[in-house]
């Protein structure tokens, strides 16, 4: 069935016209944010040990990405691996498992980021 069928039909009954709407209402439209390269150099990163809500284990969270999910998954990825270690990446920011922000700024400092540890 047409999305759309529903509206003639009932446009047909009020004596109403139909549009036509190029996007979906309920889909909105998304941003695209560009890749982490196009990022480098232009925005400073802030690296942030965190410990809470963790059961006492720490973690190295690097945020201030303006980058889409995918290049972040990508560049988590590659310092993830780098280090040996776990972690994710969403919503703008890098988790990486354990107290590396000293190794993370460096790696950062090296693919051409500007980051600092808070």
């Amino acid at each position: 069935m047409n999305p759309t069928d529903w509206k003639e039909a009932l446009g047909k009954a009020f004596n109403m016209p139909v549009t036509q709407q190029t996007t979906d209402p309920i889909e909105p439209e998304r941003q695209e944010n560009g890749d982490a390269k196009q990022q480098q150099g232009s925005t400073r990163l802030d690296i942030v040990l965190e410990r809470k809500g963790r059961g006492g284990k720490q973690a190295t969270i690097v945020t201030g990405f303006t980058c889409d999910d995918d290049a972040l998954k990508q560049l988590a990825s590659r310092i993830k691996s780098s280090l040996g270690v776990g972690g994710s990446a969403r919503g703008g920011e890098i988790l990486i498992q354990g107290d590396f922000r000293q190794r993370v700024l460096d790696l950062l400092k090296q693919m051409g980021f500007k980051a600092r540890i808070i």
